[in-house]
C-alpha cells in the first residue's frame, strides 16, 4: 500500500490533542457533594458499569479518528479487478503425436473439446485468438470476441510434422501486438514490462521442441513485453497407437516410454522445459493426463486471465470504516449513559 498525500498524516496529531483535552477536563472537574440518607440505596440505584465497558466508546472513537487520518492521506493499493480488455492466445500443438489414442478418442480431439469449452466460458469477455504449431506456427484466428469463429476454427485443425513450441510463442506475441498497441512485436525493441500487459499465452503441447527458435528465447521475449505464458503438458507416458478421425498414422516403434511413433516424434511432453517457460514469464505450468484434467486446467486458468492488478485509491474504504467506528462509539456511549442517572431515590 502507498500514500498519495503522506503529509496528510499530520492530521493524526489531533488524536493526542483530543486525549490531552479530555484529561485536562477531567482534572479540572470539581466533585460535587450530595446529602443522602443511605449510601446503600445510591449504590443499588446506579447501574453497574465495569471499567472496560467505560473505555470501549473512547477506544472506538480514537480508532475511528486514526482510520480517518490514514484515509486523508489517500492510501492506494494493488487490487484485482475484472478486465474485458485482456487478450488470450491459445497456442495448440498439432504435431502428429496429437493423434495418440492414450487419451480417448485421441489427444487432438480431446484438446479441441477442452479448447471449445474454454472459448465458450470466455464469451463476452476478453478477446481470444488461436495459433496452431507443428514444424511451423501460424495464426488461425486473430484475437476476437466472435465465439462462433473460434469454435469453427478449433474443430477444423489437422496434424502435421514437427513441434515448434518457441515459434508458437513468438507467433502468438505478434498476434497480440497486432491487437494491443502496448505490446511490441517480436521484431521491435521492447522495454521490460513484466506483468504489465493485459495479455497471456496458453501453450498446449504433448511433445518437446524440435524445430524453430528455442522456447526459452521466445519465453524471454514474452517476459520482456509483460506477457505471461501458461503451459500445459498433455498426454500420458504410456505409448498408444495413432489415430485421428479414424485414420491410422503408424504403429509404435521402439525406445520404450517416450519413444517415437513413425512420423510423429516423441509422445511425452518436456515437462521441465514447460515449467521453465512458465516460470520465466510469471505464468504457471499444468500437467494433464486425460481430457478431464485438461478441461480443469483451462478452467482454473480462466479466472487468472480475466482479472488484472491495478493501482486503486482505497481512501473511500478508510473513510467508511472510520465513520462506522465513530458512529459505534457514539451509539454505545449514548446507550450506556441513558440509565446512568437514577430516575429517583426514596429515603
Amino acid at each position: 500500500m502507498s500514500l498519495s498525500w503522506p503529509w496528510a498524516l499530520l492530521a493524526l496529531l489531533a488524536i493526542p490533542l483530543v486525549i490531552a483535552a479530555w484529561w485536562w477536563t477531567r482534572r479540572r472537574r470539581r466533585p460535587g457533594a450530595v446529602r443522602v440518607t443511605s449510601i446503600a440505596l445510591v449504590r443499588a440505584a446506579l447501574p453497574g458499569r465495569t471499567r472496560w465497558r467505560r473505555l470501549i466508546p473512547a477506544g472506538l472513537l480514537l480508532l475511528g479518528l486514526t482510520v480517518l487520518g490514514v484515509g486523508a492521506a489517500r492510501p492506494q493499493a494493488y487490487v484485482r479487478v475484472p478486465s474485458s480488455s485482456a487478450t488470450i492466445m491459445l497456442a495448440l500443438d498439432i504435431s502428429g503425436s496429437m493423434c495418440s489414442t492414450d487419451v480417448r478418442p485421441n489427444r487432438l480431439t480431446a484438446a479441441e473439446n477442452a479448447a471449445s469449452a474454454f472459448i465458450r466460458s470466455e464469451a463476452g469477455g476478453p478477446r481470444v485468438g488461436l495459433v496452431a504449431f507443428a514444424a511451423i506456427a501460424g495464426v488461425v484466428v486473430a484475437p476476437t470476441t466472435e465465439t462462433g469463429t473460434l469454435l469453427r476454427a478449433v474443430t477444423s485443425l489437422s496434424t502435421s510434422r514437427g513441434t515448434a513450441i518457441g515459434q508458437g510463442i513468438l507467433t502468438s506475441l505478434d498476434a497480440i501486438a497486432e491487437a494491443d498497441p502496448s505490446v511490441a512485436p517480436t521484431g521491435a525493441r521492447a522495454n521490460s514490462a513484466r506483468g504489465s500487459a493485459h495479455a497471456v499465452i496458453v501453450v498446449l503441447t504433448d511433445g518437446s521442441n524440435n524445430a524453430g527458435v528455442d522456447p526459452q528465447t521466445a519465453a524471454r521475449q514474452a517476459a520482456t513485453r509483460g506477457v505471461r505464458v501458461f503451459t500445459i503438458g498433455f498426454g500420458t507416458t504410456r505409448p498408444a497407437s495413432l489415430a485421428c478421425s479414424g485414420v491410422q498414422f503408424g504403429g509404435f516403434g521402439g525406445g520404450g516410454p517416450g519413444g517415437g511413433f513413425r512420423g510423429a516424434g516423441p509422445l511425452i511432453a518436456d515437462y521441465g522445459a514447460l515449467r521453465q517457460i512458465a516460470g520465466t514469464t510469471g505464468g504457471k505450468f499444468y500437467r494433464a493426463e486425460n481430457a478431464d484434467q485438461l478441461k480443469a486446467a483451462l478452467g482454473n486458468l480462466s479466472g487468472t486471465f480475466t482479472t488484472t492488478r491495478e493501482h486503486r485509491d482505497i481512501a473511500a474504504w478508510f473513510a467508511g470504516f472510520g465513520g462506522l467506528l465513530i458512529a459505534a462509539a457514539l451509539a454505545l456511549s449514548l446507550w450506556w449513559n441513558r440509565t446512568r442517572q437514577p430516575s429517583g431515590l426514596r429515603a
